[in-house]
């Protein structure tokens, strides 16, 4: 199968800004990591969105590999975020850049968000990973904290992504869904279902923007010029979820004032 056209990233002539966003749990990178980078290099994504990064021996190591393989660069996350991890291409001028480990529920894995603020073409752009809980009233109670960060991180435009391990019908997809644009229900391209990536039966992984950007296209990128679904298999036990977004112009752009204006 060929998808169609997925617009690439640039710069338009009123400021804009079309970007590609990439979520992707990569299980540790306990599978095949040249796959993984191929996966990765094809969908040419300003920002990935990873789970289920390296967390223990020499895991920045282990996340600079990934980077470089991919053609990015390191923006924040890994063990430090209890597993979520942001990578970037050098499009994406840094501001900020925050790891935040949520509550600890005895018995049950520590979970965390990978933050960023990042400027691409003048706008400021809040950026977020995420793992949720396989328990129920944690990850509700997780995707509460996550609008919450969002709307802490004093910007007007962000995205969020990662493993929601919970279903469109479930309580913590719902409760993102209601305050953010679920982007593979706004503009659906690719594939939906994202687990387990032989048979896939469920859509657990997603990426959320904010009221005000434009989405031109998200899904599963099987099919897209240099994915090969024998590389999907092979990289990790998910499936990707690429977006394909437009910025509006930032300050920059909007409030210049007119050649000879004071």
């Amino acid at each position: 199968m060929v998808l169609t056209p997925l617009p690439d990233s640039r710069t338009e002539l009123d400021g804009s800004a079309v970007i590609r966003v990439l979520s992707y749990n990569v299980r540790s990178m306990h599978d095949d990591t040249a796959a993984l980078a191929r996966v990765i290099r094809a969908c040419a994504p300003d920002l990935v969105l990873v789970q289920e990064a390296p967390r223990f021996f020499r895991w920045r190591k282990a996340a600079a590999r990934l980077a470089k393989s991919s053609g990015l660069v390191v923006l924040s996350g890994g063990a430090t975020a209890a597993g979520p991890l942001l990578l970037c291409s050098l499009r994406a001028a840094v501001e900020r850049t925050e790891d935040v480990l949520l509550p600890l529920t005895p018995g049950l894995h520590r979970r965390g968000f990978a933050t960023a603020v990042v400027r691409i073409a003048g706008t400021r752009l809040g950026v977020l990973s995420c793992h949720l809980s396989l328990q129920r009233d944690e990850r509700l109670a997780q995707a509460d904290l996550l609008l919450e960060r969002l709307a802490s991180m004093g910007v007007e435009h962000a995205v969020a992504g990662g493993d929601l391990n919970d279903v469109p019908t479930g309580k913590a997809f719902r409760r993102l869904a209601g305050r953010l644009q679920d982007c593979r229900a706004v503009a659906p391209w690719g594939e939906e279902l994202t687990f387990p990536p032989d048979h896939p039966r469920k859509r657990i992984d997603a990426v959320f923007a904010t009221p005000g950007i434009e989405v031109l296209g998200c899904g599963v990128p099987a099919g897209l010029p240099g994915v090969n679904t024998a590389d999907l298999r092979a990289a990790t036990d998910h499936l990707p979820v690429l977006a394909a977004l437009r910025l509006p112009a930032g300050d920059a752009h909007t409030t210049a004032p007119r050649p000879g204006s004071p």
